[in-house]
């Protein structure tokens, strides 16, 4: 949370003075965008006939990782928030085409994942399933089929589609993958390619596509040495991961999962502070103007500023460009993926943020703390495909996973600032940066450990260390 711990016999006062300047600056940076454009549009990448509709379908909105969402978000009205004290972070939030709500949540009690149904109109859950707990903390990136069913790894290595009805959840069919993963290994994404093969990797590096209709399973080992700390993307005939080293593109059109090409990124020496891994924090992200997913995209951990790379998804020959980003402060760096739509791609700066519990293995960020600094930017690929400029920075803090709204033009995030860093609901201009609509929704109990929310009919959702919230527009 950005929060900096005082040593001992060290005084608090300087940092509540710093925090107050870093508050005052953030919110100065964010009225003055370094400049205009159009708000970004284009085309996305086509409906994966395996998922629920794009939007909703996973925690990254689409199996091509976009996060965008069609229909307006909550800003132009007066908006109520809603808080629902549920006794767990909930970082995955899914909807299919009959609108219910579901949340992936870590309980604090074992740190073990759940299943909830969420009642939308209250204030709880109409029901929970407990799922398997494995060797990550809490749970796995899950994502809704095309009938509305959760898809799920559960650290049994089972892979469970769980259906529900307005009171209940049931788990459908079970697919055990143990004969493909180690015992000691654990799955970290799953997602369907465009044939309905089920893809998935595992924190060691093996990737695996799975055919729930006859049980045959193939699976391909990333090179020794090689870890997954992120989700996992799939456009039409490929697949997309990014390791702790290098992006993978795979052509899922093929019986057993090979690489056609792999793209060695600049890792940095060292995890760096607001960051879970060691390595890029971004999962791939396709998109494009023209088919909606010529290009893929990742962040690097570059030191001391991270790029952002842009590659054509067929091969990486030339990357379009490598673009550092918030070269004005004195290092940068990001757990959070890109949000990408036509020819354009928005980055948050996580630099320094700061989360209540770190995944075992993280090992010890270079340096050990830092202020989060904060940051919010917009990237356009050139018409001919050539090369990548920035748009406009702004010192937003980010708090969240931005969502873009491609019918209202807007980024939907919680940013946070203030003398307390408080957090606020807010709308965000693409075409500016412009920050509007803010909704204040609280202190540290409503931290969205940088998880992306999501929109249901114009209502934003969004996971917390605590729970959820719902900021409901006003009529």
């Amino acid at each position: 949370m950005g929060r900096q711990r005082p040593r001992k016999g060290e005084s608090v006062l300087p940092k509540i003075v710093a925090a107050a300047v870093s508050g005052l600056a953030a919110v100065l940076a964010t009225a003055v965008p370094a400049q205009a454009a159009a708000v970004a549009t284009g085309r996305s990448a086509p409906q994966n006939p395996f998922t629920a509709p794009a939007g909703g379908a996973s925690t990254h909105g689409d199996s091509a990782s976009a996060k965008t969402f069609t229909g307006r978000g909550p800003a132009g009205s007066t908006s109520r928030v809603t808080r629902y004290n549920l006794l767990a972070a909930c970082p995955t939030l899914l909807h299919g085409s009959d609108k219910a709500l579901l949340a992936l949540c870590t309980e604090y009690l074992g740190q073990a994942p759940v299943l909830k149904l969420i009642d939308k109109g209250g204030s709880g859950t109409l029901a929970s399933l407990p799922i398997a707990k494995g060797s990550l903390l809490g749970g796995v990136y899950a994502y809704l089929d095309d009938r509305n069913q959760v898809v799920i790894v559960d650290g049994n290595r089972d892979l469970l589609r769980i259906a529900h009805t307005s009171d209940s959840l049931t788990v459908t069919s079970r697919l055990s993958l143990a004969g493909a993963i180690a015992s000691d290994d654990a799955v970290v994404g799953v997602i369907p390619a465009y044939d309905g093969r089920v893809w998935f990797v595992t924190a060691a590096g093996t990737v695996g596509a799975a055919d729930t209709a006859t049980g045959a399973i193939a699976t391909h080992r990333l090179p020794a040495g090689e870890t997954v700390a992120n989700s996992i993307s799939t456009a039409p005939g490929r697949f997309a991961v990014t390791s702790d080293h290098a992006l993978y593109v795979f052509d899922t059109t093929a019986a057993v999962p090979a690489p056609r090409w792999r793209y060695t990124y600049d890792r940095g020496a060292a995890r760096k502070p607001g960051q879970l891994s060691w390595g890029s924090g971004a999962t791939p992200v396709f998109f494009g103007p023209v088919t909606g997913y010529e290009y893929v995209a990742i962040t690097d951990n570059a030191d001391p500023h991270l790029n952002l790379i842009v590659l054509p998804t067929d091969g990486p020959a030339n990357p379009v460009c490598v673009q550092p980003l918030f070269t004005d402060l004195a290092a940068s760096g990001t757990e959070n993926a890109p949000v990408a739509v036509g020819r354009s791609v928005f980055i948050t700066n996580t630099y320094g943020y700061d989360y209540p519990k770190l995944p075992d293995g993280a090992g010890t960020s270079v340096p050990a703390d830092a202020d989060f600094t904060g940051g919010l930017t917009r990237i356009d690929v050139n018409a001919a495909g050539t090369g990548c400029a920035v748009t406009w920075r702004t010192g937003t803090r980010s708090a969240a996973l931005p969502r873009l709204s491609v019918t209202d033009g807007k980024l939907y995030t919680v940013i946070q600032d203030g003398l307390l860093n408080g957090f606020s609901l807010t709308a965000v201009d693409s075409g500016t940066g412009a920050v509007s609509d803010r909704t204040f929704l609280g202190y540290g109990l409503v931290d969205p450990l940088q998880t992306a929310g999501t929109v249901i009919d114009r209502t934003y959702y969004q996971g917390t260390v605590t729970g959820l919230l719902r900021i409901t527009p006003g009529s």
